[in-house]
C-alpha cells in the first residue's frame, strides 16, 4: 500500500508540474512569443518538461525512501522582447503557471466531491490520487509565488524594481537566486516555527475545509 500511496503521489506531482509548464508555454505563445514552441515545450509530453534530477532522480528516491514525493520540471524558456507587452508580460506568463495549479485544484476538488458523493470511500486510491493532486497543485501553486528568482514570483519584483537604482539588486537575487531559496527551505525546514509549512499546511485545510472535505484530508492516509 505504501508504495502504492507513493506511486499515486509521484504521477500526481507529475501531473501537476508539466500542466504548470504547458501553461507557462501557452501563455508565452498567446502573447507573441514562440520560444517555447519552437522547443517543443507547447505539450502536454511529460518527457518533454521532463528534468533528470527534479522529475525522475529525486522523485525516485523519495520513493524508495518513504519521503513525501517532491521535485520539479525543466523551466520554460521564454523571450520577453517578443511579448506584446515587455514590461508586464513576463508576469503575466509566469504567474500563469501557479494560477493553472489553483485551477487544477479546484477540478481536482470538485472531482473528489463528486467522487465521494457517488459512494467512493476516502481509502479508495482514486480518492487518495484526487486529494494528492489538489494538495500538490495548492503547494506548487504557493510555492512560485516566493519573490526570489527562478520562481515565478520573481517576475513581480522584477516588474516592481524596473529601475536603474534597483538592478544591482535585481543581478544579486537573479544570480544567487538558487542559493538564497535552498537557505530559506532549510532555514525553514529546520526552524521551531516553519512559516512556509505553516502557510502550506494552512492553505491546504482551508481549501479542504471550505469545500466541506476536512474529514477527507484527515482521513487519507497511506
Amino acid at each position: 500500500m505504501a508504495i502504492a500511496c507513493s506511486l499515486i503521489m509521484f504521477l500526481a506531482l507529475m501531473l501537476a508540474l508539466v500542466g504548470h509548464e504547458y501553461i507557462h508555454a501557452l501563455t508565452g505563445y498567446l502573447m507573441g512569443d514562440e520560444t517555447a514552441k519552437r522547443m517543443g515545450r507547447l505539450t502536454l509530453n511529460p518527457l518533454a518538461h521532463a528534468d533528470l534530477v527534479g522529475t525522475i532522480l529525486l522523485p525516485l528516491v523519495c520513493i524508495l525512501s518513504g519521503a513525501p514525493v517532491i521535485g520539479w520540471a525543466k523551466p520554460v524558456p521564454f523571450n520577453p522582447y517578443n511579448l506584446r507587452n515587455q514590461k508586464w508580460g513576463p508576469v503575466v506568463v509566469a504567474l500563469s503557471g501557479p494560477f493553472s495549479n489553483f485551477g487544477m485544484a479546484l477540478v481536482f476538488l470538485l472531482g473528489l466531491k463528486m467522487a465521494l458523493a457517488a459512494g467512493l470511500t476516502p481509502f479508495n486510491l482514486l480518492a487518495i490520487f484526487f486529494t494528492d493532486l489538489v494538495v500538490i497543485n495548492v503547494v506548487l501553486g504557493l510555492f512560485n509565488f516566493i519573490p526570489v528568482p527562478p520562481l515565478d514570483g520573481s517576475k513581480i519584483l522584477i516588474a516592481l524594481l524596473d529601475h536603474p537604482k534597483y538592478r544591482r539588486l535585481l543581478f544579486f537575487l537573479e544570480t544567487r537566486g538558487p542559493l538564497i531559496l535552498m537557505v530559506i527551505l532549510v532555514l525553514d525546514l529546520f526552524s521551531p516555527v516553519p512559516i512556509l509549512g505553516l502557510i502550506f499546511g494552512g492553505a491546504v485545510n482551508f481549501v479542504f475545509s471550505a469545500a466541506g472535505l476536512h474529514n477527507m484530508l484527515q482521513a487519507v492516509r497511506c
